[in-house]
């Protein structure tokens, strides 16, 4: 999906358990072509996504001869009235709705939505396509790859089915999902790493009129298309990338002066990627936006420490303090802090 918002965008969006954040084209046509060779040919399922607004749905339709795919299917939750789901099985019915897209199709129409259930694609479903119901969960369990931006709400729970299934998968979420003590443990055994794209910033998203004005930084185009802007956005996958294995250069030296100790852990303070020092050989906190440019074979992840009090499997290392578990310097916070160490 795609918007625009603030971290206060996204607080305000949960506590009002608003999801509907639709991702722009662009973005999700500079992540996806770092994946072709690793999508071509399987069945890709979109499950957070009413082709009516998703951009995910227009992606792999426009590109479903390129990539091969074997079927491409769509879902999306609709607590009230009929949900429904579409599957793309041939590169000839890819091609008739291609060209419909192209000359204009507008989804939300109720005779275009005829014309394309006209084509075989349309089915109802049973439930209201919650991608937690048995009916969803089966439609996973026979794709390849999900790529979606799933519900900020649920990320934890989203990212779990993920890997309960053993599914490969490209999704948006935000930056501080890297905290989560579900996430974290992922992150560290090379489980799940962050996509190419998104590295800093913010990114905007479409929402619908009947929620854009409770999201702060919020504007409306000459169109009449609301956008929100989100801070933090990342993508996060398990699919490899070449990214993933391009090393940090490092310039840096390490002295005493420069590079503080923490009061409550055996590391050194490193305040921004870029002056991680090059000799080094102990453990280092380091931003948790390092992880947009970690090689799993130049550092090992030792632990993290955040908001949250001491959790030793989490953290990695002993905590030396008696109060606060967050990394203090002469006992201020330093923020949450990824362990590292130099391989």
């Amino acid at each position: 999906m795609a918007k625009r918002s603030s971290n206060s965008a996204l607080n305000s969006a949960r506590k009002a358990k608003n999801d509907e954040f639709y991702t722009q084209l662009p973005d999700i046509e500079n992540e996806l072509r770092h994946y072709t060779k690793q999508i071509k040919g399987k069945i890709v399922f979109c499950n957070c996504d009413d082709p009516a607004e998703s951009n995910f749905f227009f992606y792999f339709v426009m590109r479903f001869k390129e990539l091969k795919l074997k079927k491409l299917i769509t879902t999306h939750y609709k607590p009230e009235g009929t949900s429904y789901k579409i599957e793309v099985k041939s590169g000839n019915m890819a091609e008739r709705i291609e060209q419909t897209i192209k000359h204009g199709y507008d989804f939300n129409s109720e005779i275009n939505r005829k014309a394309l259930q006209s084509l075989g694609v349309v089915t109802p479903l049973n439930e209201n396509g919650d991608f937690r119901s048995p009916e969803c969960i089966e439609l996973l369990k026979q794709s390849d790859v999900v790529v979606t931006n799933p519900p900020f709400s649920l990320f934890r729970e989203y990212v779990a089915q993920l890997l309960e299934y053993k599914k490969k998968f490209l999704i948006i979420g935000n930056i501080n999902a890297i905290t989560y003590k579900e996430n974290f443990p992922l992150i560290r055994a090379n489980k799940l790493w962050l996509g190419v794209s998104i590295s800093s910033g913010d990114r905007e998203f479409i929402v619908p009129p009947h929620c854009f004005q409770e999201i702060g930084n919020h504007r409306t185009d000459e169109n009449g298309i609301h956008y929100a802007r989100v801070m933090g956005v990342r993508w996060f996958t398990n699919l490899d990338h070449a990214k993933r294995h391009e090393d940090i250069i490092l310039y840096k030296k390490y002295t005493p002066e420069e590079y503080a100790e923490y009061d409550n852990y055996d590391a050194i303070e490193v305040s921004k990627v870029a002056t991680i020092p090059m000799d080094y050989k102990g453990i280092m906190g380091v931003p948790i936006s390092f992880l947009d440019k970690y090689n799993p074979k130049q550092f090992e992840i030792v632990g993290m420490s955040s908001s949250a009090g001491y959790n030793a499997e989490i953290v990695g290392i002993p905590f030396l303090g008696n109060k606060d578990a967050r990394p203090l310097i002469n006992g201020k916070n330093t923020y949450a802090r990824v362990f590292i160490k130099k391989i």
